[in-house]
């Protein structure tokens, strides 16, 4: 396939799938539940965390981590006391347990108390053209308070050649405008160009068999050489073909 039809191929499947339908059966939908920045930011973020797995899974045990956050992750996350954190032990998304879950509360209080929040944060070692070297930075900030040590690894790095599926997921939904109704687009200070595929097994085994990545391994190395092949077609917004990509694996078994 020429690189203008592939094009206009993919350009089909984005509007066919960047659509409000699509929120019904993705995580995305447990964020589109607020309004408020930082509780769409910080629900971003933990059901983020937890998006791997089974999706119905996944969107269930995002709700009740909402539910125990009284439904105010931002208010919860900033005035919690210690003994608001005894509720959330019981918590467990796979290997994400209930201690995880009460430190990332209090790492993202001391984001918001002395980063000035998430978007701050990541914009601040954003690069010209990725946002890789800003997720490994978060990463170090995120966890230069006491913390358990077995918690890091929910939160990926690229620089040791993670593919941090869920972190540029995470931050496609709060960077891009898609003017649909389903990525927020509320981070006004990075840029969609910036922005990297979430990739996973359904994203890279279609992108394989389109030709757009040649890597065996879903690490940071095959993003990259994603990243590039997709801002050939679209420089602005790149990382609108995680819709067709995904739509294609996942509804289409393509």
């Amino acid at each position: 396939m020429k690189q203008a039809e592939l094009k206009g191929f993919l350009d089909t499947k984005v509007a066919q799938y960047n659509s409000l339908k699509f929120i019904e059966s993705d995580p995305i939908q447990i964020p589109h539940q607020f309004h408020k920045k930082e509780d769409i930011e910080i629900a971003g973020f933990l059901t983020a965390t937890i998006a791997w797995g089974n999706r119905k899974s996944i969107i269930t045990n995002a709700k009740r981590l909402m539910d125990l956050l009284d439904n105010a992750p931002y208010d919860f996350v900033l005035n919690h006391h210690e003994s608001d954190l005894e509720k959330l032990l019981h918590f467990v998304h796979r290997t994400f347990n209930g201690s995880d879950c009460a430190q990332f509360i209090k790492c993202l209080r001391h984001i918001y108390l002395n980063h000035s929040g998430l978007e701050s944060l990541f914009s601040k070692h954003a690069e010209t053209d990725s946002l890789q070297k800003s997720i490994s930075n978060f990463k170090s900030v995120f966890f230069e308070i006491d913390h358990l040590q077995r918690t890091q690894k929910h939160v990926s790095d690229p620089l040791k050649n993670s593919a941090a599926k869920r972190i540029n997921m995470f931050l496609r939904w709060m960077v891009r405008n898609d003017n649909a109704g389903v990525d927020f687009g509320i981070w006004k200070s990075l840029s969609p160009s910036l922005l990297s595929c979430p990739l996973d097994v359904h994203s890279g085994n279609v992108a394989r068999k389109l030709g757009l990545l040649k890597r065996k391994q879903n690490d940071a190395k095959a993003l990259l050489e994603l990243d590039t092949a997709l801002r050939k077609l679209d420089a602005k917004d790149p990382v609108k073909y995680d819709f067709a990509l995904f739509g294609l694996g996942v509804f289409e078994g393509f």
